[in-house]
């Protein structure tokens, strides 16, 4: 025997927020592959400086988020099955693995926020590195240090660390720095490679920031409307 009246308008909604869930999964899967395949992301923390990697904490974050994405799928599927067979062990493992993502969305939301500053910081020390490197070289050198600061500049559009010398690297090391049209378009716009970063990378974690909040909101309601349909079910069929 079906659900009647309330219950049924409950079981054609939960039907609504699971593939709403699971385009979601499916848009959280796209983009976190589009983050880990960018061009500006891909060229600068692939790099390496001698026998130094540069860091893949961003990366981690992100195969997390293509972890998720595709398990978000899977359960959006499940729900919709479950909501329209109107199954109570479907729904009752629905709502266990709601739950297990909740919590592994909420433990990674944590590690994100520690971790925010953390990412750009490691980044930024790691160009240091190699624009160091890149100085006391000469100009007509070749070295592991200034092909990696090449790298950022030519990606970031940018020149030299957010300090004096950074200041007037455009000046002096045409060779490291991407060539303006006048040198007094070199002062008039900021160039500083740290700043670059800052925004680089805060971007992105912004929109993955939004992005868990809105699963978050659309899982907490199908939680909810998961254990009423259940309920539901479970009341009818004493009848």
């Amino acid at each position: 025997m079906g659900v009647e009246g309330c219950t049924k308008c409950i079981k054609y909604l939960l039907f609504v927020f699971n593939f709403i869930f699971w385009l979601a999964g499916g848009i959280i899967l796209g983009v976190s592959l589009w983050l880990r395949h960018d061009s500006q992301t891909t060229n600068i923390l692939y790099l390496q400086l001698g026998d130094k990697q540069a860091p893949n904490t961003f990366y981690v974050g992100i195969y997390i988020l293509i972890t998720v994405g595709a398990v978000m799928m899977l359960v959006g599927f499940l729900g919709c099955y479950g909501a329209i067979q109107e199954s109570q062990c479907l729904l009752g493992t629905f709502f266990t693995c709601l739950v297990i993502l909740f919590a592994c969305e909420v433990a990674a939301g944590i590690w994100g926020f520690v971790n925010k500053d953390q990412i750009a910081k490691d980044v930024k020390q790691f160009y240091d590195q190699a624009f160091q490197q890149a100085l006391m070289a000469d100009t007509s050198e070749t070295n592991n240090g200034k092909a990696v600061v090449k790298t950022f500049h030519e990606t970031l559009d940018c020149c030299g660390p957010d300090n004096a010398i950074g200041a007037i690297t455009p000046l002096w090391r045409e060779d490291l720095c991407p060539k303006k049209d006048s040198i007094l378009k070199t002062f008039i716009e900021p160039s500083s490679c740290h700043r670059k970063i800052d925004e680089l990378f805060s971007g992105k974690l912004y929109l993955i920031g939004i992005a868990a909040i809105v699963v978050a909101v659309i899982m907490i309601f199908e939680m909810i409307l998961s254990m009423v349909l259940c309920c539901g079910i479970r009341n009818s069929s004493v009848y």
